[in-house]
C-alpha cells in the first residue's frame, strides 16, 4: 500500500478513537464514580427507575470500551508511524515512474 494510504489511514483511526470516546466516554466514567462515592452501582435508563447492578460488571464494561479506544488510537498511531517512515513517490526509481517525462525507458516498446 502507499505510504499516503498509511498516513490517512492513521489520521482516521485517531480521529474515529477520540470521536467514540468523546460521545459514548460519558456512559463508561461513571463506574467509578459510583463505587468510590456510594458504593453501589446502578443501571440507569430513561423509563424506568434505577437498577442495582454488580459493579464489577459495569467496571468490566467500562474496561472493555476504553481497551477499544486504545487499541484504536494505537493502530493509527503505528500507521501513521508506518506511513512518515515509508517510501514516498520522491523516491521512485526513474525506470517505474509513469506519466508525462516518466517513460524514458530505452527498452520499452512503442
Amino acid at each position: 500500500m502507499s505510504d499516503t494510504r498509511f498516513t490517512i489511514i492513521g489520521i482516521l483511526l485517531i480521529f474515529v478513537g477520540f470521536l467514540v470516546l468523546g460521545i459514548f466516554g460519558g456512559n463508561f466514567q461513571s463506574a467509578n464514580i459510583e463505587m468510590a462515592e456510594f458504593g453501589d452501582c446502578f443501571e440507569y435508563s430513561d423509563n424506568n427507575e434505577p437498577i442495582p447492578i454488580n459493579c464489577s460488571y459495569k467496571s468490566l464494561d467500562q474496561t472493555i470500551f476504553f481497551s477499544i479506544v486504545v487499541v484504536l488510537i494505537t493502530a493509527g498511531v503505528i500507521s501513521l508511524i508506518k506511513g512518515v517512515r515509508g517510501k514516498w513517490d520522491n523516491q521512485v526509481k526513474s525506470e517505474d515512474m509513469v506519466g508525462p517525462g516518466g517513460d524514458k525507458n530505452p527498452e520499452k516498446e512503442e
